[in-house]
This record gives C-alpha cells, sequence and structure tokens, in this order.
C-alpha cells in the first residue's frame, strides 16, 4: 500500500485518524477495537489485504493484496443519530453509489439494505456494527468492501448474484485511493442528511428491483413474495403482496432475492 498517497488522498476528506496495513484478519475487528478503546469520530481503518473479512450473516469476504478498497470508519453518533442506527447502512450505499456515477459516469443501484450492484453484478458489500456501552451505542463501524480490479471476484459458485469489479466496466485500471476519497466525502454529505426526505428519496431512486416481484426469506418462518414498492419513513422495505395488502420487512434476519435471480446467476445464496 501506498501510504503517501493514501495520506494525500485522507487529506481532502473529514478523517481525523487512520490506521493502515498491509494485511489484516479483519478491518471491522480492528475498528470495533480501536473504538471501544475511545477512537474519535470519522477515524479510519483500511487494509491491502483481508484474510478474514465478513459480510452480513457471517458469510467470508476475503479482499485480495491490492485488487480491492477494503475499510472500516468509525463514527460517534448523535444523539438523534442513534435513533436512526439502521440507517448507516443505506447511507454507505448512497455514499458508493454517488461515488462510482461521480467518477465513473456508471449508475449503479442498492440493494435493500446494504448491498451495490452494476448491471446486477455485485461490485460492494456493507457491514455496520456497533459498540455499545451501558446499553448505549458510543460508535458505529462502517465497513465497506469495494471491488476494484478482476483478482477481487470471488468465485461464483453459491453466489445469488455474480460479482463484478469496477474495472470490468470503466475498461481502465482504477486508482483505488480516488475512489476512497469520494466515499468519505459522500458519507460525510449524506449523513448531515440522515433520515431527511432528500436521503430517503435519493435511496428510493436508485433502489434496486423495483416495483419487480421479489422474495423475502427469513430464518424459521415462510417465505414472503410480493412486489418491491420502495421504503417507509423507517428504512424498512415495502412489499405489496397477492392480497394487495402492503407490509413491511425490518432489517434484520432476512435475505432479499429478486424472483429471476436463479435464471440470471446460477446461484443459490444471497
Amino acid at each position: 500500500m501506498d501510504h503517501k498517497q493514501l495520506s494525500e488522498a485522507l487529506s481532502t476528506t473529514p478523517v481525523t485518524a487512520f490506521r493502515a496495513y498491509e494485511s489484516i484478519g479483519s478491518t471491522n475487528d480492528e475498528a470495533l477495537a480501536w473504538a471501544d478503546a475511545g477512537a474519535e469520530d470519522f477515524t479510519l481503518v483500511i487494509s491491502d489485504e483481508q484474510t478474514e473479512g465478513r459480510g452480513r450473516f457471517n458469510r467470508r469476504w476475503v479482499t485480495q493484496p491490492g485488487s480491492s478498497l477494503a475499510f472500516s470508519l468509525i463514527l460517534k453518533p448523535s444523539a438523534a443519530e442513534i435513533e436512526q442506527l439502521n440507517l448507516f447502512a443505506p447511507l454507505c450505499g448512497l455514499a458508493v453509489h454517488d461515488a462510482i456515477k461521480t467518477l465513473f459516469s456508471i449508475e449503479p443501484q442498492i440493494k435493500w439494505p446494504n448491498d451495490v450492484l452494476i448491471n446486477r453484478q455485485k461490485c460492494c458489500g456493507i457491514l455496520v456494527e456497533a459498540v455499545w456501552t451501558d446499553g448505549q451505542p458510543n460508535a458505529v463501524v462502517c465497513g465497506i468492501g469495494i471491488n476494484i480490479s478482476s483478482a477481487s471476484v470471488p468465485p461464483s459458485d453459491g453466489q445469488l448474484f455474480s460479482a463484478a469489479c469496477l474495472e470490468d466496466f470503466v475498461l481502465q485500471p482504477i486508482d483505488r485511493f480516488t475512489v476512497l476519497q469520494q466515499v468519505l466525502v459522500n458519507i460525510h454529505k449524506w449523513r448531515a442528511e440522515l433520515a431527511s426526505p432528500r436521503f430517503f428519496d435519493h435511496w428510493t431512486k436508485h433502489l434496486a428491483f423495483i416495483d419487480e416481484q421479489v422474495m423475502i426469506v427469513q430464518s424459521e418462518k415462510q417465505s414472503i413474495i410480493g412486489i418491491e414498492k420502495g421504503i417507509d419513513a423507517q428504512g424498512n422495505l415495502v412489499l405489496l403482496l397477492e392480497n394487495n395488502e402492503e407490509k413491511a420487512f425490518e432489517v434484520g434476519d432476512v435475505h432479499l432475492r429478486p424472483m429471476n435471480a436463479s435464471s440470471e446467476s446460477g446461484g443459490k445464496h444471497a
């Protein structure tokens, strides 16, 4: 990792401190420990290689050296933000969407609640975790992994969405730190509008599978099929069911699957 180039990129962002590694198990684990030890707001952990990264439902996310952006941002939520912790994942999704669109004139979509897709292929995963003290969250760790080059793309076996990297669509080498800088600037921008009408409007505008038939798969419960209509004021996904009833689903132990996913990718798992 070029630490001089990294420092230059971060100099134009609100990052207050950072730790950079050549290799690490998980940037989220390091950030959680740093947050627990008193890290300031908007501090960053980044690594060139990640050997034990994870996504939602403890899915493994391995980062090959030099091929991806793997970083975790520590945010110290205000009293108002504590009431909106479930919106930090889409906050990161909006930031990644805007960074990609600004830099490369590509229009990604956000798969509720936490993936960024290009042409229905996953190029970014997001995992948000909180550090709790005396029953209150004193820090939020936003882990973001963005596939940059072809070496970052995992095997397609067992994946619901085939993965892709940014260079598949840009067709030229990409400076990872330029992408990082844009994502961080946009996180700061959208954080100031968390839960605002503009926040929800922008999220809804770029939501994947709007007006398509999708399936909600819940652990130990029957799957639910409906037409994706958008999100409500709490960030829940709204489906129109077969009986014309609208039902909202909270972020949690649920998987969102478009009904035609298997035919598109041959995958089995979200």
